[in-house]
């Protein structure tokens, strides 16, 4: 995949000499979540098309520095008030902030404790001087008074915001504050790995959706997994079953696991309630699962990073989709192949095995690529326009 092709050195200059020092909010290269880990990876790539020798550090939920007690609102506050962890001066130290909320978590749907922190945060950053870039994400939505009120704080405090579809566009602009950039998801800014095809059809079942969720019935989605999966064998596919939120100690596939988001109790659920003998495949790391993806002939993924993962390496995907962040950023890149779980209209089952039946997908994936390169160039040249 391309680099960026912005002309030009960057305005933005360290305040010691060394290299820039970025701070990366909210992702990180660690996370049991192999989207976070995207996120983390992409945004770093982003920030060195721009400045290559930059010195990245990131911050997220259990990848956190002393200096910043982000678990609880009541900690940050206390820290503004006595300063005994020096948070002040070590956010001083950063020459840029660049807020990835997780890429979704910029809403008040995964609950106000979350999204009040992060707002904290975003604060305490402006409060040391350092520019605020809220990267690629999705705005909103907002379904509560106290979460837009929090929403429009943010976007007030940054200096640069940048989004990754039209609807979190318009999203921003409801709350007062047009954006900076429209760009897409920077797992497009990575590099591709090269890999020969070994695999057919790869599915991704999310722990998140298999639990009960507020996002669409568990019982449903466990029943369009298992129609899928013997739709797809009826067919003669041969069928993969991908996990892409993991275990979160060492020794993946051998722990208990800790989170019903976790994506591996899971999958050993389905195969032992379909009695499936599809493969398994649990990767250890972010490199694994991208090396994966692009084996495959198409993925069928519940995680949009599943998706995104395999779509920026090659490989078509069909997005079931949970929520609002999956259509709009898809449809900005022409990809038009995304199945909605909450649309009862239609059977997700069918949809899918249509999608798979058509042969507009390979063809799309060009222009996707061209597409995605055209849009993250936006956010190359913001970021390469800061002073």
């Amino acid at each position: 995949m391309m680099n960026g092709t912005g002309a030009g050195p960057a305005a933005l200059q360290p305040q010691a000499p060394g290299p820039l020092q970025v701070l990366v909010l909210w992702a990180d290269d660690s996370s049991p979540n192999l989207g976070v880990r995207a996120l983390g990876r992409g945004t770093a790539a982003l920030v060195r098309r721009v400045w290559p020798d930059a010195a990245i550090t990131f911050v997220n939920y259990g990848h956190g520095s002393p200096h910043l007690p982000m678990g609880r609102l009541r900690s940050l506050v206390r820290e503004q008030v006595t300063g005994r962890r020096g948070m002040q001066k070590w956010l001083s130290g950063f020459d840029l902030v660049i807020d990835t909320r997780s890429g979704d978590s910029f809403a008040d749907i995964y609950g106000l404790k979350r999204h009040t922190i992060m707002t904290a945060v975003a604060a305490c950053v402006r409060r040391a001087g350092i520019p605020l870039v809220l990267g690629p994400q999705t705005v909103g939505p907002f379904n509560s008074k106290r979460g837009r009120l929090l929403a429009k704080g943010s976007l007030s405090r940054a200096k640069v915001l940048m989004v990754r579809d039209a609807e979190s566009a318009d999203a921003a602009a409801r709350l007062g504050r047009a954006v900076d950039v429209q760009s897409t998801d920077v797992v497009f800014a990575m590099e591709v790995p090269q890999v020969e095809k070994s695999r057919d059809v790869i599915l991704n079942i999310s722990g998140l959706l298999w639990n009960p969720n507020p996002h669409v019935d568990f019982r449903s989605y466990r029943d369009i997994v298992t129609r899928l999966h013997d739709g797809l064998l009826a067919q003669g596919r041969q069928l993969t079953l991908l996990a892409h939120v993991l275990d979160p100690y060492p020794g993946v596939g051998t722990q208990q696991p800790t989170s019903k988001d976790n994506d591996v109790p899971a999958i050993r659920e389905f195969l032992n309630s379909a009695q499936s003998q599809a493969e398994v495949l649990i990767p250890k790391d972010l490199d694994e699962v991208r090396a994966a993806v692009a084996s495959g002939n198409v993925v069928i993924g519940s995680r949009m990073h599943a998706c995104l993962n395999a779509l920026s390496v090659g490989t078509p995907a069909i997005p079931l989709a949970y929520s609002r962040k999956f259509e709009p950023l898809l449809r900005d890149l022409g990809w038009q192949h995304t199945v909605d779980l909450r649309d009862t209209s239609t059977d997700p089952v069918a949809a899918v095995l249509h999608q798979l039946g058509a042969d507009a997908m390979a063809g799309d994936l060009a222009a996707l690529a061209e597409n995605a390169q055209r849009l993250l160039l936006r956010a190359e040249q913001a970021l390469r326009s800061l002073s």
